[in-house]
């Protein structure tokens, strides 16, 4: 009895020690577990120096000494003088004599101030690893690189690797309030704990600035967009200056939201009138005290005038008014404003979709030069899949950052499998057409169409207080495609998905194959169960969380999906030709000639852009009552295919985040079905048209699905 319970003890013992919760992220540095190429590793690095004494420094010195001890099992020694044989030698050139002497400047020229160089280059007759960049920063993400190609089990011998960031804003956007609840957060509550802060810092502080140095992220926006004034009071600056120490060292600077109306919550002031002296004063001493404790803060992003936000309008000023008051005043400290383009109004009858491009393209060339207008990838709100933002390309003198949605407020929350990078590619890959054919939304953001220095992508986090960072293991992969594309929007979804999974999982050739095939369909499979041929803002309100095409009684006619398929007798779809509202005559021709014709249309945005009839045939020869059909039933089908896939992966996972996975993908097949269900049950009153009986029938009448609550439901 007494051997089996011992056995017993030993087995846990080392299930328990293999268990991973996923804390760690693409940071785990496991042991390379390809003895041949362990062996070569060890051949190839022998001995570490690093010049350089400043924080960055020795933080880069401390990743690549535990990132190297993980992954090759041996201690490194670290040098000062002679450079043997692979060592591997990093510094700036003005802190390292023998990286001056390589003559390295002409490359360094093309590194900018965040860039690096990774080369193996002969010093004192001995093949060296030498990563050099302009500037400590620079250092730092070289050696998050290099790690990345020992994690990826990528040769390092010889190497010749120029590489720097083609934005210069890389930002996460936290919707996280001071109570430490998340707007659109399904990863527990805030990491911020502004109640133990400034005295006590979490060392996930550390771990949160480490993750996003090693994909290149530069700045957090620590609080939501739905702003508190609170956070500009002189107690909580104490407690943003803590962070920024400990974010310091990663090259990140922080950034707040700016509540408009602050001048009148903390200061006193009878208005917020952006044209209003006192109100300028008032902001330019509350900036001065910011950056009296933060001598880098980047600069306020602003939300106004938008789903009940204060802003310059409600003094009949414009959004440039505003926006360039807070310029002024952040200028002085090179700080920067960046304005979020997302608003509509419910007293505009227009439609949505058109709101944005007409309030702000007047104002194109209004802005201060240190001003950026920060626009949603799509003109409606982060759908699963939506055309790309008619604001980009029509503001050439402004100019413009884009905003993604890391956090999965409409893509399954935190239950649902969708990788993002798929999403993100199809919008910065889109044609604008602005400057002809070629001006992609990546050309617009980047500055290259219109000479623009100030640039950047912005992404709403999907980070929590969970052990694992996300909630579902694989929204770690969002982050990281994130930091990965905005430092470099040219990678593949592909590499990226591949880069993550050797990271956070294996290196086995089957089970990256395999499961870089479950992410590359995700987001396919989760827009054809959900809004399938542009259909479009379908959710349960307010929480956003599974389907609810029926709801019509909200105040406002924006927030209620019917306002957006339009489904009646004749047909389904919002028109938005020049026969309905015109929003794509907000496109510029070439642009809009694929969506214009409802013949021609794009399929995948078909309901986008016409209200079609229910008999209109596709080009499958199904009509398209029957492509609705088709689309649910299919899209939930693949999402069993995705529990199969995943089940044959079980020998390379270890069994906490297998199972994790597993229940997660048995959720989501059962959203899937309800979707389903839910759509096809509503808009078959209105089509009159049967369900195929080659399809299961749904077991649930639309009562049931109607009367679905989800009082609790997390992010809202």
């Amino acid at each position: 009895m007494k051997k089996l319970l011992l056995l017993l003890f030993l087995f846990s013992s080392f299930e328990y020690l293999n268990a991973e919760n996923g804390y760690d992220l693409w940071l785990r540095y496991k042991t390379i577990d390809n003895k041949q190429l362990l062996h070569l590793y060890r051949q190839q690095i022998t001995g570490l120096t690093i010049h350089g004494s400043s924080p960055t420094i020795t933080a880069a010195k401390e990743e690549l000494s535990l990132g190297l001890q993980g992954l090759l099992q041996i201690k490194i020694p670290f040098t000062s003088g002679t450079h043997q044989k692979g060592t591997v030698l990093a510094g700036t050139p003005s802190s390292s004599p023998s990286i001056r002497q390589l003559g390295l400047t002409s490359y360094l020229r093309q590194t900018g101030s965040e860039g690096f160089i990774i080369m193996t280059k002969k010093i004192n007759g001995n093949n060296c690893i030498v990563i050099t960049a302009n500037t400590d920063t620079g250092i730092l993400y070289g050696v998050f690189h290099f790690l990345r190609l020992l994690q990826t089990h990528q040769p390092v011998s010889p190497l010749n690797i120029i590489s720097f960031p083609r934005l210069k804003l890389r930002l996460l956007n936290h919707w996280d309030n001071l109570n430490r609840t998340v707007e659109r957060g399904y990863a527990g509550f805030s990491i911020w704990n502004w109640h133990t802060l400034p005295g006590y810092i979490d060392k996930r502080y550390i771990d949160y600035a480490r993750a996003n140095a090693s994909v290149g992220i530069n700045g957090t926006v620590l609080t939501n967009v739905n702003a508190n004034a609170t956070i500009l009071t002189e107690p909580y600056l104490q407690k943003v200056k803590a962070l920024a120490e400990v974010f310091r060292p990663y090259g990140i600077k922080v950034y707040l939201t700016a509540r408009f109306s602050a001048p009148i919550e903390l200061g006193g002031l009878k208005t917020a009138d952006p044209l209003n002296e006192e109100v300028q004063q008032w902001w330019k001493q509350k900036t001065k005290e910011i950056y009296s404790l933060i001598p880098d803060f980047g600069g306020f992003l602003v939300k106004a005038n938008s789903e009940g936000q204060p802003g310059p309008q409600d003094y009949k000023r414009t959004h440039a008014d505003g926006a360039n008051m807070l310029a002024d005043a952040v200028a002085p400290f090179n700080g920067i404003v960046i304005w979020r383009a997302f608003v509509y109004a419910a007293e505009n009858p227009v439609d949505r979709h058109k709101q944005a491009y007409d309030d702000f393209v007047p104002l194109d060339g209004q802005f201060r030069k240190n001003v950026m207008v920060q626009v949603k990838n799509g003109a409606i709100d982060f759908m699963p899949r939506e055309p790309f933002h008619p604001l980009f390309g029509a503001m050439p003198k402004t100019p413009l950052m884009m905003e993604f949605q890391v956090t999965q407020e409409y893509l399954g929350q935190g239950t649902n499998l969708v990788y993002l990078a798929p999403l993100f590619k199809e919008v910065l890959e889109s044609d604008t057409y602005c400057k002809g054919k070629g001006s992609t939304v990546a050309k617009v953001i980047d500055g290259s169409l219109d000479n623009h220095s100030l640039t950047g992508m912005a992404g709403v986090a999907n980070i929590g207080n969970d052990i694992n960072w996300c909630g579902h293991p694989f929204a770690q992969a969002n982050w990281y495609a994130l930091g990965r594309l905005s430092w470099d929007y040219t990678l593949s979804s592909e590499q990226i998905a591949e880069e993550w999974l050797r990271m956070s999982y294996i290196n086995n050739y089957s089970f990256v194959a395999n499961a870089k095939e479950i992410m590359m369909h995700s987001r396919d499979i989760y827009v054809q169960f959900t809004n399938p041929i542009g259909l479009h803002h379908i959710m349960g309100t307010g929480h956003h969380y599974g389907p609810a095409p029926w709801v019509s009684n909200l105040n406002r006619p924006e927030w209620n999906p019917v306002y957006y398929h339009k489904a009646d007798s004749i047909g389904i779809g919002f028109n938005r030709t020049s026969t309905g509202s015109n929003a794509i005559a907000q496109y510029f021709p070439e642009a809009r000639k694929q969506w214009e014709d409802i013949n021609s249309c794009e399929e995948k945005n078909l309901l986008w852009f016409h209200h079609v009839p229910w008999n209109h045939k596709m080009k499958s020869g199904r009509t398209v009552w029957e492509e609705l059909c088709h689309h649910y039933y299919t899209g939930a089908d693949r999402v069993k295919q995705m529990k199969q896939k995943w089940v044959a992966l079980k020998p390379f996972v270890d069994k906490e985040r297998y199972e994790q996975v597993m229940q997660l993908l048995n959720v989501q097949h059962e959203e899937a079905i309800w979707w389903r269900n839910g759509c096809l049950l509503y808009f078959q009153t209105f089509s009159k048209q049967p369900i195929p009986a080659a399809y299961e029938q749904p077991d649930k009448t639309l009562e049931y699905y109607k009367s679905l609550r989800f009082p609790f439901a997390p992010g809202n």
